[in-house]
């Protein structure tokens, strides 16, 4: 594996691999000290387009417990705000010696041009509405840790399909890794190629919530709509948001779980995102293990992911 730009690129060996390997370095964040020297004298560039708070912070803290160089790169106060082009941007982190590129682009496809510009790895973070591979593995990993399983498991993904890149990655993964999915939205967002995806439809999230064992709740992205998907707010929360009374449906062993950022009271109560069986946290947190092990795997070679000094 050279990059990482989709999970359909993933074989449910090359899945598994990376959460099992995931699971072994979690135990570095139980140490005193949270270094590996895995990736001593690599040097990852985080290349951002897009604002971001958890994908960002999460890569770069992978990163660096894994000893590697990281430079962050931000569209904002950069060459690009001067009219730099993507394909002279990556041409500038080759000739800087980047062993490994982390991008977020707003441009549906930007990942994968920029693997044919570098000679180092590639990382997909979210490339428009495209794509999140790494976001879809923790997903997967989280959902394994808290149910013991992903092979027949029912999942059910609720909301803004149509924008979802978060949505169109986990279809894809947990298709591969033997889960049933499930998604659940107005039929104005839900994109019309749907029908070609590994998946069922539903629009009716009463009738799906007892039949799941995880319901992942998407953010509605106001700011890739140029146009009005539904009446108001308040009608979307009445019909797709997850209430006390939603929650009561569920089975008392599913959980709940989001990207993140949550907009609360609109999309899920915070009752709901607050319980314990919320994973929201947890996703953050293991987030971190999941693209430590990616960034071991592309680009650590063959050493042992542990047990070094």
């Amino acid at each position: 594996m050279r990059h990482l730009l989709s999970t359909a690129d993933l074989g449910h060996d090359e899945a598994v691999l990376i959460l099992d390997t995931a699971r072994e370095l979690a135990q570095i964040g139980e140490r005193s000290v949270k270094k590996l020297p895995t990736l001593r004298g690599r040097t990852v560039v985080n290349l951002f387009y897009e604002d971001s708070t958890r994908t960002r912070t999460s890569f770069e803290l992978a990163a660096k417990r894994l000893s590697a160089d990281v430079i962050n790169f931000s569209a904002k106060g950069s060459s690009v705000a001067k009219g730099e082009s993507l394909k002279d941007t990556a041409l500038t982190l080759q000739a800087m010696g980047a062993d490994g590129v982390v991008v977020r682009h707003g441009a549906s496809g930007a990942a994968h041009r920029l693997a044919g510009w570098v000679d180092g790895s590639v990382l997909n973070a979210g490339d428009g509405t495209h794509e999140h591979p790494t976001q879809a593995l923790l997903d997967a990993y989280t959902m394994r840790e808290r149910t013991g399983r992903l092979a027949g498991l029912r999942v059910a993904i609720v909301g803004d399909v149509l924008h979802s890149r978060v949505a169109r990655s986990n279809v894809q993964l947990l298709h591969t890794l033997g889960a049933e999915v499930t998604l659940v939205a107005p039929p104005t967002l839900v994109p019309v190629s749907v029908g070609t995806w590994p998946c069922q439809v539903s629009y009716d999230l009463d009738e799906v919530l007892p039949k799941s064992d995880v319901v992942m709740m998407l953010r509605v992205q106001a700011e890739r709509m140029n146009e009005a998907f539904f009446p108001t707010a308040r009608e979307y929360s009445r019909r797709y948001g997850l209430d006390r009374d939603r929650f009561a449906l569920m089975g008392e062993d599913a959980i709940v779980m989001h990207p993140g950022p949550m907009v609360r009271g609109m999309e899920i109560s915070a009752e709901v995102a607050d319980s314990p069986r919320a994973t929201v946290t947890r996703q953050v947190a293991n987030g971190v293990s999941v693209r430590m092990a990616v960034l071991y795997l592309l680009l650590g070679g063959s050493e042992p992911a542990i047990g070094q000094p």
